[in-house]
């Protein structure tokens, strides 16, 4: 099956208007191609010196490794050296620009590649959707405010130059958000005298040499950094709010890995305590704990909130109902596939501006929204997890209604199977499920509709 996307309207009808994105990561970069197909004129901002926002990486840290310092250098990087995808390539790139293995120098052919491979995709991307002209680097946006006549002023710093003021009508915010920590709270945390880091800003294992080391955590990033950390440690102690209880206790497979329960307090003379009464005493604490999302530069009175962790009101994650549709967020949901659902989300704003595709009424939004958050609440869910889809069925319900509304083939099948047997495999096979697999079938199945795809 080929994958084309049609419009319904004719282009003569469409409404063309002038729209700033923000950041030039993957969902920057999509939202542009999105947008200028649907022929609106296109302004990307991103303050780093070059496109792919997360997948950038350098070896930069920040002066406070915690990330608590308002004042600490900023570097918005959170990859690590080793770090390899925990996505297939078939199922992580955009629909209609698959993620091909290419052969040349520097090209990672690995089904699960490094975050390298993942730069020069987007990069090719910016290149053959020719993104890069769009794109002002080195410009950080440091307001987004509604000015006069429903207009948006968008002001923005160059290195090249002080700060100028433009005027958009519309906002499209891209700005990604694994840069800013989010830490726990733990007992007796300020006595405590041994070193602390956020994942944020963890790159290489070298500085945990021989060193007894504490991973809060049990996300991907947990998983990878407590492993990689283990080849240069003493030793290497998870404290995960999901472990089981039957498989606390020594990993199997590792003569310095240990599972525990979460950090129930710690103490002055450098002992941790866990909440299944084993205690340690540790050099490091690493906080695989994820972050919180953050928009400086938006200046909404108080449209728009960050409750929590809960970016609202938002309807499906996206409009805020009030400034609809002239403010929008790509990228929001966590736990997903993500390009691919950042290119609903675009392709869906792109539309609504051009008035190709119709929101519902503001009450109805607001309806929609309040009817969602109390199923949120009577489920247990957390406001913090408002936008996690990582149960069941929830990210591709939510892509295939995004994809009803832009006319727009549902997600493929192979899609939706491909992940869920990568979510399998790393449960199996936590340390070799990059390389080991059992879904050739659908990869046979992937490569066959890729084979039919046209730029």
């Amino acid at each position: 099956m080929t994958i084309k996307f049609i419009m319904s309207t004719a282009p003569e009808l469409l409404t063309s208007r002038h729209v700033a994105v923000i950041g030039a990561g993957a969902g920057g970069l999509v939202a542009a191609r999105e947008l200028r197909r649907e022929g609106h004129r296109v302004v990307v901002f991103e303050q780093g010196d070059q496109i792919g926002g997360s997948w950038v990486y350098t070896a930069d840290v920040e002066s406070d490794p915690v990330g608590l310092d308002p004042k600490r250098r900023v570097v918005h990087s959170s990859l690590y050296n080793s770090l390899r995808t925990n996505l297939s390539r078939e199922s992580m790139g955009f629909r209609d620009y698959p993620f091909r293995r290419k052969e040349g120098k520097g090209r990672d052919s690995r089904r699960f590649p490094s975050h390298r491979e993942v730069l020069m995709y987007l990069n090719d991307f910016a290149v053959d959707f020719k993104i890069n002209e769009l794109v002002r680097l080195q410009t950080e946006v440091v307001f987004a405010g509604l000015g006069e006549g429903g207009k948006w002023t968008v002001r923005s710093r160059s290195l090249q130059s002080n700060c100028v003021d433009e005027i958009y009508d519309a906002v499209v915010v891209c700005n990604g958000h694994y840069f800013h920590p989010r830490l726990p709270h733990i007992p007796g945390i300020d006595a405590w005298p041994g070193k602390q880091m956020h994942s944020h800003n963890y790159r290489t294992p070298e500085p945990f040499q021989d060193q007894v080391v504490v991973i809060i955590g049990g996300a991907a990033s947990a998983v990878d950094i407590s492993r990689d950390i283990a080849t240069v440690a003493k030793e290497v102690h998870i404290a995960a709010r999901s472990a089981e209880e039957d498989k606390l206790g020594k990993l199997p497979g590792h003569d310095n890995m240990w599972l525990h329960s979460m950090i129930d307090s710690v103490h002055g003379d450098g002992t941790i305590v866990f909440q299944d009464g084993n205690a340690v005493h540790a050099d490091f604490i690493v906080h695989c704990t994820g972050y919180k999302y953050d928009f400086p530069f938006l200046e909404t009175n108080g449209v728009v909130t960050v409750d929590d962790n809960r970016v609202g009101p938002l309807y499906k994650h996206v409009f805020p109902p009030a400034l609809a549709p002239w403010l929008s967020f790509v990228g929001l949901p966590w736990k997903v596939a993500p390009f691919q659902l950042f290119e609903l989300q675009s392709k869906w704003i792109a539309g609504v501006l051009s008035n190709r595709i119709s929101l519902p009424l503001e009450e109805e939004m607001i309806e929609d929204i309040e009817a969602f958050y109390l199923s949120l609440e009577a489920s247990g869910t957390p406001k913090s997890h408002t936008h996690n889809m990582g149960m069941a069925l929830v990210q591709w319900e939510y892509n295939n209604w995004i994809a009803d509304q832009c006319g727009a083939p549902v997600m493929e099948e192979w899609r939706k199977q491909m992940y869920m047997a990568a979510s399998k495999n790393r449960l199996l096979r936590p340390e070799t499920y990059r390389d080991e697999w059992d879904d050739d079938d659908l990869v046979l199945e992937a490569e066959h509709e890729f084979a039919n795809y046209q730029n």
